[in-house]
């Protein structure tokens, strides 16, 4: 990898209009490149509204099928090629009826798949539903390599479970990269709502600094109604970020507008930090059995 790398980042509100939504997308892409940006990151669902506030079958219309030949996909290795970047996109796959993915894909500059990744955690929660569309990944925590390096891509409720972060590293992953979708229901309190944010970026600055890794952050912004009516909709919080392998924060997005941003990231860093702190070192290999137990109750 480059001892630089040119980050993108596209932070947008989304509409139900979905070739509007890929062509604002496409113009920031091509604004970013134009600018030097060698990688550009979405967030994630990227094509159209967050549709799991509610459980409807009618929303398995909006999963796409994933190979070279797919317009959705020719639409997005074309940009790739055509502004000669890494471009990491977020889409509903569709595997086979009844079975589809919640899958990130990244083509390389000249326009080829170099990897995808399925999203291994599945939430079900109040206006996040996604167990109702979602199978759960079966690629592993594999880092997909590229021409500018090798990503270690998760989806959004990744970013919550250390283990995943820590895999990709073990892997040979040279960045963490979260495509998300989160924000506040609007019957929580300003303070309520302030500690999850918080307690979100938090999480993921550990994941860069137990690991000695960058991480790439890129969140939606913006209100979306609840079809069903049963809550106020999702206030997405934006914030999308990028920190330095010690979590030291390089850019933070606002939580309120749109954001399309490159940021310069040292991606030899992570080489000095890991001999200052080096944690793979220290790892007691021997002593983790337990982590692959669900629960281990106090005797």
């Amino acid at each position: 990898m480059k001892s630089t790398l040119e980050i993108g980042i596209i932070q947008q509100s989304k509409t139900g209009d979905i070739a509007d939504n890929r062509r604002r997308l496409a113009e920031a892409v091509g604004q970013l490149a134009a600018n030097g940006a060698k990688l550009i990151v979405n967030q994630e669902l990227h094509d159209t509204l967050y549709f799991c506030q509610t459980e409807s079958v009618e929303c398995f219309d909006l999963a796409v099928g994933i190979n070279q030949e797919n317009e959705v996909c020719h639409f997005y290795s074309d940009l790739a090629k055509r502004h000669g970047i890494v471009l990491v996109v977020s889409l509903f796959e569709r595997r086979a009826p009844g079975l589809c993915h919640n899958t990130a894909i990244v083509f390389d500059t000249d326009g080829y798949e170099a990897g995808r990744y399925r999203k291994m955690h599945i939430p079900d929660d109040p206006a996040y539903y996604e167990k109702f569309y979602f199978t759960p990944g079966d690629l592993g925590f594999r880092p997909i390599d590229t021409s500018i390096g090798r990503l270690g891509i998760l989806v959004c409720w990744d970013q919550w479970f250390p283990e995943a972060a820590r895999l990709m590293a073990l892997a040979g992953a040279e960045l963490l990269i979260y495509p998300t979708a989160i924000g506040w229901e609007s019957t929580d309190t300003p303070d309520e709502q302030e500690r999850q944010r918080q307690a979100w970026m938090t999480v993921q600055r550990g994941h860069a600094v137990a690991n000695g890794l960058p991480v790439v952050t890129v969140n939606r912004v913006g209100h979306e109604a609840d079809p069903s009516a049963a809550t106020g909709g999702i206030q997405f919080w934006g914030s999308s970020f990028i920190a330095g392998p010690q979590g030291e924060l390089l850019f933070e997005a606002p939580t309120d507008q749109e954001c399309t941003q490159i940021i310069s990231v040292d991606m030899h860093r992570s080489e000095q930090v890991r001999r200052w702190w080096p944690f793979l070192r220290d790892r007691r290999i021997d002593a983790y059995d337990g982590l692959l137990r669900r629960y281990i109750a106090t005797e």
